[in-house]
């Protein structure tokens, strides 16, 4: 194992701040959507100026930052694709993700210091796709998430060393091949390819007979009904040493949709998990359980090792409920380093009042509990909770917080 190199943690960034929480929280790099061409119409996504200062912000702590650019390409989306290239390659972004043939022509001919990095859109199941992308001019490719470890392995011992393969081993699963789905194109008319997913693979499903519209017979399970297509989240963070036995480069969260809680929750426990692996083995096989009971406090479903060990059976798939787990709330984040006093001002994102048990999280370091003595306003005024979502508030910890430290509440 130790002549192995240490995968580099991938993180989503939906939005500045969740890329600053990501960096913060131990991610090694990033990726991130712009304007145009990603599969993620939905979410934030950057702007120009957004984007200059997120990635200005990631190489100041030491991290990359790749743009996603994997959306499957019409004729019509290739107007002005070519100086977004330059534009980013300009930003000094690190490396686009794109699944499409043409636009990683156009990408290489326009940008050439960027690395290219083949999107897990493209499918690749096999080392004779990943050496073809090698041979074209990619640095990476992100294997495809039907893929067994043992696949993967393969792929690694029969294409060059220097091809860096990434892997999904956290997040959200589509039910379609690759991400590759036309259901939500057929039923609403918003194209996955083109990063309008209305995710109708979480809705619940009756089947209704031609002759009889309006009767819905439903698909059951059990007497709840069933969501025939909705996958359980993929939780790799107890295999971290299979993970690194296949000599996957990158190890990749999914997860730009989700809230700044979740992607430092999710970061902040495979950041430990892999450094702990690394400089004890040991240690990180005792310390499992600490790491599944910190990432089950962001809200997730069932979790899945999806593909990993082998063809999933009836148990991947979430039948009776398309709704989350959540054991905790996420009640604020610190805005300033704390005083000598101990006072440090927060931005609240859930209620919570004076004599309740909070948690902070910090980006690094033990997470630790203590009860609200007091809430300030800007005022200075004092107020028994907290109810209005992101107010301005005050308070006083017991141990040293940081910017961009979270506080979590557990759920009654």
């Amino acid at each position: 194992m130790m002549n192995r190199k240490k995968p580099e943690l991938l993180a989503p960034a939906g939005d500045l701040e969740k890329l600053k929480v990501a960096v913060l929280y131990g991610a090694d790099a990033v990726y991130l959507g712009g304007d145009a061409y990603g599969l993620r119409a939905k979410a934030k996504n950057f702007n120009h100026e957004a984007m200059a200062e997120g990635i200005q912000f990631a190489h100041a702590h030491g991290a990359k930052v790749y743009v996603t650019a994997n959306i499957y390409a019409h004729n019509e989306d290739f107007q002005g694709m070519a100086d977004y290239f330059r534009e980013i390659e300009k930003m000094g972004a690190d490396g686009v993700l794109i699944s499409d043939l043409g636009v990683f022509a156009v990408a290489k001919e326009a940008a050439p210091s960027l690395e290219l990095h083949v999107s897990t859109q493209a499918n690749n199941t096999n080392c004779y796709s990943a050496n073809v992308w090698h041979q074209l001019g990619a640095k990476r490719v992100v294997v495809a998430r039907e893929l067994s470890l043992e696949e993967i392995r393969q792929i690694r011992e029969n294409t060059p060393e220097n091809l860096e393969l990434e892997a999904f081993v956290h997040g959200a699963m589509c039910i379609s091949y690759s991400g590759r789905c036309l259901l939500s194109n057929y039923l609403t008319g918003r194209d996955a390819n083109h990063g309008e997913c209305a995710h109708p693979c979480r809705w619940r499903y009756y089947l209704v007979e031609e002759n009889r519209p309006g009767e819905y017979m439903p698909v059951e399970e059990n007497e709840r009904g069933t969501y025939i297509y909705n996958s359980k989240d993929l939780c790799m963070l107890d295999h971290i040493p299979d993970l690194v036995e296949t000599g996957i480069s990158s190890l990749k969260i999914e997860g730009r949709m989700k809230t700044p809680f979740y992607v430092g929750t999710v970061v902040k426990a495979y950041r430990e998990a892999i450094d702990d692996y690394f400089d004890d083995p040991a240690l990180y096989e005792k310390k499992i359980p600490y790491y599944l009971e910190e990432i089950s406090k962001a809200s997730h479903r069932e979790y899945t090792t999806g593909f990993y060990y082998g063809k999933p059976g009836g148990t991947e798939q979430n039948y009776t409920s398309n709704s989350y787990l959540r054991g905790y709330d996420f009640i604020g984040m610190i805005q300033e380093d704390s005083n000598a006093d101990g006072y440090a001002w927060m931005e609240q994102r859930n209620k919570f009042s004076v004599g309740e048990e909070v948690e902070v999280m910090p980006a690094k370091g033990e997470p630790f509990s203590f009860i609200v003595e007091e809430i300030l306003n800007e005022e200075g005024e004092t107020q028994e909770s907290a109810p209005h979502p992101q107010q301005k508030i005050r308070l006083h910890f017991p141990k040293a917080v940081r910017q961009y430290d979270m506080l979590r509440k557990k759920m009654n």
